[in-house]
């Protein structure tokens, strides 16, 4: 607390703190090396570049077709491994899913089955009162 006090009033006075100016007198030679390395780097990537630059000219004939041919084979095996994963993980779904119904299967398969022989029940029930109609019907 009365290191805040103590800073807070040097504020006031109109004079930087002492946590800023060891961050400045820190952080002023990091920067300035960084940015001659950026200098350096920038540099040493246009003279490389003006040196390659007719290289690349004269065999841009069988560069490009090469880049090409490597990156449609990229493209490609990417593209094969994300289907394939694709394949996997919705064969994997599936499965899960199949084992997940088949334990509540057998219940949905007998509730079905005694409708199934109910219904069969009640229209065997109408078949017969349909023909004792229709013999009824053809006795005069």
């Amino acid at each position: 607390m009365a290191e805040y006090q103590h800073q807070h009033q040097q504020t006031e006075k109109g004079g930087p703190s002492t946590s800023q100016v060891l961050a400045v007198v820190t952080l002023f030679p990091v920067g300035g090396v960084l940015l001659c390395l950026a200098g350096l780097t920038l540099a040493g990537f246009l003279i490389g570049l003006a040196l390659t630059t007719p290289l690349f000219v004269i065999f841009s004939p069988v560069l490009v077709p090469a880049v090409l041919t490597i990156g449609l084979a990229v493209v490609g095996f990417l593209t094969s491994g994300a289907f394939g994963i694709t394949a996997l993980s919705s064969l994997s779904w599936l499965i899960n899913y199949m084992r997940r119904v088949s334990g509540t299967m057998p219940e949905q398969l007998e509730h079905t089955k005694r409708r199934v022989q109910d219904t069969a029940g009640q229209i065997g029930q109408k078949a017969r009162e349909t023909g004792q109609k229709a013999q009824d019907v053809m006795r005069p």
